[in-house]
């Protein structure tokens, strides 16, 4: 089992951010990565969808003799995870949202923080952060916020231009996000615009408050580094990307992503 590939998916090319983060704590870790964009984004999608996309996805990636399946989709991971662990059975499962929530418990521990959220629709409605993290820590206050146009503008190559700067400015200067202490990217395609982020409290920063914009990807990859078993030490590492739907246009997007040339597999898994 240890020369089998660790499985990655998402709904589209943002979990690359997290497989990125994995590469660089496991290097000799093999991949295999599934980018459903034929369905992208999740956010958007029914739960039944997302469920039902999920357990596709899960038997593919079981196929392909994984040792462990990563969910690195909040929506899904929001929605599906139940599913997942269901398929994969005795296949350890593991997801981005468990691990920063202890991230955050642990470092606010003996304050009364408050916690912005910034997601997708489906993530910040199923209140799986909120709930989590009361449960570890009942004095930090949490504020959550809808953000459903990142998601798509980032998959759609259009962030560090005034653009996404405008949208961004727009969701972060909501009243809910005003009082905020650190802010939890809920969405793993949001690291690519991790620096706008910071860039706009900076500007904005009159009462000299810095606000914790938190690396979720860097969090993930160190606790599954951390936590998996069977770690490979002297192998040469392989990587296999696949999609539901294949442009060109979306491959080269998935470059900035993995920060390497990458080539995509078209893989459709829902036509039967």
């Amino acid at each position: 089992m240890k020369q089998s590939a660790i499985g990655i998916f998402d709904s589209g090319i943002g979990g690359l951010t997290v497989a990125h983060a994995i590469k660089k704590c496991l290097p000799n870790e093999n991949l295999i990565y599934f980018g459903d964009t034929q369905h992208l984004p999740y956010g958007e999608k029914s739960e039944a969808s997302i469920n039902l996309f999920a357990k596709k996805i899960t038997s593919f990636l079981i196929q392909k003799k994984c040792k462990a399946i990563i969910i690195a989709c909040n929506s899904a991971a929001s929605v599906a995870l139940k599913t997942v662990k269901k398929v994969a059975k005795e296949i350890p499962v593991f997801n981005v949202i468990d691990p920063v929530i202890s991230y955050v418990a642990e470092k606010y521990k003996n304050t009364e923080a408050n916690i912005g959220i910034i997601g997708t629709k489906a993530t910040i409605k199923s209140r799986n952060y909120e709930e989590k993290i009361k449960s570890l820590n009942s004095k930090i206050i949490v504020s959550s916020l809808q953000t459903p146009l990142l998601a798509p503008m980032i998959e759609e190559g259009f962030f560090n231009e005034n653009i996404s700067k405008a949208i961004i400015n727009k969701y972060l200067s909501n009243k809910k996000l005003k009082n905020i202490t650190g802010l939890i990217l809920a969405c793993t395609h949001y690291p690519l615009i991790q620096n706008e982020i910071i860039n706009y409290y900076h500007i904005r920063n009159t009462n000299k408050k810095k606000i914790h914009v938190i690396d979720s990807a860097k969090i993930i990859a160190k606790y599954i580094a951390e936590n998996i078993k069977n770690i490979n030490k002297n192998n040469k590492s392989e990587y296999k990307f696949y999609v539901s739907n294949y442009t060109k246009s979306f491959e080269e997007s998935a470059k900035l992503f993995f920060k390497e040339n990458i080539f995509l597999e078209e893989k459709n898994l829902f036509n039967d």
